[in-house]
């Protein structure tokens, strides 16, 4: 890949230098392991144009592809194919950047890339040109996060959503909302150090309120579109829980359309816990099917209670599943034991076959407070407004995702950070007006900090390494 569309500076964030200036001239196979007909060894740096020179023994012209033998320190053709020169900073990676792209057979790409290494390129680190493209400026940190995850796409529509974060979508939005903080920093802090200069006026507290109110709706927003898109890229976790006997695998089996699991009239017959994937609208989820939840003297079934609690414990949504059967004595309103906060389970009323329950939503019936699907697992009654459900829980409120952007959890803690210190601001100018403008600054500051980590205009040496050592090697 060669020029990348969006340009937001030429030097690091974190350092103020470009990425060339340390780390050389790197190279490496740009292609899957394997067999294939193309093949890619990618360079960049400083030293691009002499490995062009001693691979090609010949200058390239900017961005015009050229029909080369690929030569070896002998002379001898190790391969031919197709060579393409971006010199910087109008490249992916801002730096001068050579493509060699050859057959894609493994050893005729290893002894392209062992030539590239001789004439003085060392081999990329995992995600190492991507790296360089963020400190160049060529790609801020949310957008480099989103080549990743185009790479890693696992549906049609956590492809589009990473696109748009790639085009920026994400980045421009959040930029939206920091400006909105960086003139209310301005106004205040300058209320704050002149306040004695006559020419310098002073902020009023209905102006801040005005300002404070208008990032509401705008992180709200972005908060709902990032748990779509973390949703998209993570997926769903759900444990299915409950008493033995209230059909639980014969849900998991509803719910995936397959027999993964055993079903039969024996209490205690699941005993390990079964996954399985599913799609719903767009969304992947991983089911669970856990043990029944009871006091047992078998010690290998004790082990699969212990096991259902411990991933109820760790799961997104909890699905607490209990019996409509009046033969059947199972407490309404889920199974105790159950881990995990209210806001993260869904009771779910199977059997409705045999007691006469209408399907669908119970809204508040439910013994806990939290939503009720009445189904049945055996017919398929209420499936469709559980899996509604399911995702409503999780924060996924409109799937198509027309306009959604890919997003990670750090993006969501961050925004989360921002929206709280916002609604502290406004908290704080309401109690206390101009007299507390010192921790309203602080609060306004906290906000744009949050919103930084986003985008890498506040990021940190450690944050860096973790994101770009999952990238593959070569991007």
């Amino acid at each position: 890949m060669g020029d990348h569309a969006t340009h937001r500076g030429s030097a690091s964030p974190l350092t103020g230098e470009t990425a060339s200036s340390h780390g050389g001239t790197i190279a490496a196979v740009a292609t899957a392991p394997g067999r294939g007909a193309i093949g890619i060894v990618r360079v960049s740096g400083p030293g691009a144009m002499e490995v062009a020179l001693g691979v090609l023994d010949r200058r390239l012209a900017p961005r015009e592809a050229s029909f080369s033998p690929f030569l070896d320190d002998g002379g001898k053709v190790i391969d031919e194919g197709i060579a393409l020169w971006f010199p910087g900073p109008h490249s992916y990676t801002g730096e001068d950047v050579l493509e060699l792209q050859g057959h894609g057979g493994r050893f005729v790409l290893d002894l392209v890339l062992d030539r590239v290494l001789a004439l003085g390129a060392r081999p990329a680190r995992p995600g190492e040109f991507t790296e360089r493209a963020f400190l160049n400026g060529k790609l801020d940190l949310s957008q480099a996060e989103a080549v990743a995850d185009l790479i890693d796409a696992g549906s049609r529509a956590a492809a589009r959503a990473a696109v748009r974060s790639l085009q920026g979508e994400f980045s421009n939005a959040v930029d939206a909302v920091s400006e909105t903080l960086v003139g209310l920093r301005v106004l205040i802090e300058a209320a704050l150090d002149f306040s004695d200069e006559e020419d310098v006026p002073l902020v009023s507290v209905p102006e801040i309120e005005r300002s404070l109110e208008s990032l509401g709706e705008p992180l709200r927003s972005l908060i709902a579109a990032a748990t779509e898109g973390a949703a998209l890229r993570d997926g769903i976790s759900v444990a299915i829980i409950g008493p033995p006997n209230v059909g639980k695998s014969s849900l998991l089996n509803r719910l995936t359309a397959t027999q993964a699991a055993i079903v039969t009239e024996v209490a205690g017959t699941t005993r390990d816990v079964v996954e399985r994937d599913l799609d719903i609208e767009g969304i992947p989820l991983k089911l669970a099917d856990t043990a029944g939840l009871r006091e047992t003297e078998d010690p290998i079934e004790a082990i699969g209670v212990e096991r259902a609690l411990a991933v109820a414990d760790e799961a997104d949504i909890v699905l607490s599943v209990e019996s409509s059967d009046p033969a059947e004595a199972t407490t309404p309103g889920g199974s105790p034991g159950a881990g995990g906060a209210d806001a993260r389970l869904i009771s779910v009323v199977n059997k409705i076959d045999l007691s006469g329950l209408a399907p669908g939503w119970a809204a508040g019936s439910s013994a806990r407070g939290v939503p009720q699907v009445r189904v049945s697992a055996l017919t398929g009654a209420g499936i469709i407004e559980l899996k509604r459900e399911i995702l409503r829980t999780a924060g996924v409120t409109a799937p198509g995702f027309g306009g959604a952007f890919t997003a990670r959890r750090r993006h969501l803690d961050a925004l989360r950070r921002a929206e709280k210190a916002v609604s502290e601001a406004l908290a704080t100018v309401g109690a206390h007006g101009t007299g507390a403008l010192e921790l309203v600054t602080e609060d306004v500051r906290r906000a744009h900090r949050a919103l930084g980590e986003i985008t890498g205009e506040f990021s940190i040496d450690d944050l860096l390494g973790e994101i770009f050592s999952a990238f593959c090697i070569g991007k």
